[in-house]
């Protein structure tokens, strides 16, 4: 029977219920339910079961992007060995990240946690990179915002030039082994800066919760780090200034081949509320939509994506895994 895009996603089918098998793809979905370190709410490890879900309710027709269906878009099964090291890992974390972070006698704790933290990015690494080789665009369905440090680098390593990376998030997430962790949610662009050279510039777009030691390393770091600050566009949009101006001026500043990260918290909270670390502020759907867009028409290549953070609610809330799904539909079209 021929696919009907209209109809509603049959139980069982694929992600945004299309039949698309992953030689069919060109873009392949790696879920990746590891949430070992969150230090507020817990969760994103379920954020890929719960953004499936939720997905067969998008509509596959886009205003902005057309018949985004029609790449063919397929979501890996989930490795059960990777929800299962989350779970042994946040075992040795939760009792450090409840007193306030590691203290001298929890190193070996700390080498659990922080051994979970390189299998996964392993395991990313090894997903993005035969993505990559066959010639297709990746992305990563989290987990927390830890899981990309490996597809990120899979991405940097492939093909020629360097590689930008449009940072969206409340956070900076440059804080160096946060509460001990080496791979901590709150550590990724930190670790990205430390170990990816091939990645030369990252834009920040939502920021507005962070440590002055977060600032100072982004404005040591020149134009490999730009931040566009939420409580300033906030203040430049109050003035005025549009906001299609204020995105054009983010998505100038990357280079061309481009790397999305998006959590889910650099949207207002009303959005996400059951996001780890949700925070005042932040960009409304439509207005993540057109800066998306804005990175569709200037040309510029996505060479691979990752959305975390989204964790489901209490009693069968998905209202989360709802906009997370069609945020990640939006990040298909952008490729």
């Amino acid at each position: 029977m021929a696919f009907d895009p209209d109809a509603a996603g049959a139980p069982g089918s694929g992600i945004f219920g299309l039949p698309t098998t992953r030689e069919e793809a060109a873009i392949v979905l790696v879920p990746v339910p590891f949430d070992a370190t969150t230090s507020y709410g817990h969760g994103a490890a379920r954020g890929p079961e719960a953004i499936l879900n939720a997905s067969m309710q998008v509509d596959l027709y886009d205003r902005r992007f057309g018949r985004i269906y029609e790449r063919g878009i397929y979501m890996e099964l989930v490795e059960e060995r990777i929800a299962a090291l989350s779970e042994e890992a946040r075992r040795f974390a939760a009792p450090l990240i409840a007193k306030g972070g590691a203290e001298a006698g929890d190193h070996a704790s700390v080498a659990r946690v922080d051994a979970a933290g390189d299998e996964v990015n392993r395991f990313t690494h090894e997903r993005f990179k035969r993505v990559l080789g066959e010639g297709k665009t990746p992305g990563l369905v989290g987990g927390d915002h830890s899981t990309p440090f490996g597809a990120i680098r899979a991405c940097a390593e492939h093909g020629d030039g360097e590689l930008g990376i449009l940072h969206l998030d409340a956070h900076m997430d440059l804080r160096r082994g946060y509460e001990g962790f080496r791979w901590s949610h709150a550590s990724i662009m930190h670790n990205v800066l430390a170990h990816i050279p091939r990645v030369t510039r990252i834009v920040q777009v939502g920021i507005r919760d962070f440590g002055e030691g977060e600032m100072d390393l982004a404005i040591e770091q020149g134009r490999r780090v730009v931040t566009f600050y939420d409580d300033v566009w906030g203040q430049e949009m109050a003035s005025g200034t549009p906001f299609l101006g204020l995105a054009k001026k983010a998505v100038a500043a990357l280079p061309e081949r481009v790397y999305i990260s998006f959590d889910i918290d650099a949207l207002d909270p009303s959005l996400c509320p059951h996001t780890g670390t949700p925070v005042p502020g932040g960009l409304s759907f439509n207005q993540a939509v057109l800066l998306l867009d804005l990175v569709r028409q200037s040309g510029k290549r996505v060479v691979g994506f990752d959305f975390v953070e989204a964790a489901p609610g209490p009693e069968g809330d998905e209202w989360d895994a709802n906009v997370g799904a069609r945020v990640l539909y939006k990040l298909c079209g952008v490729t």
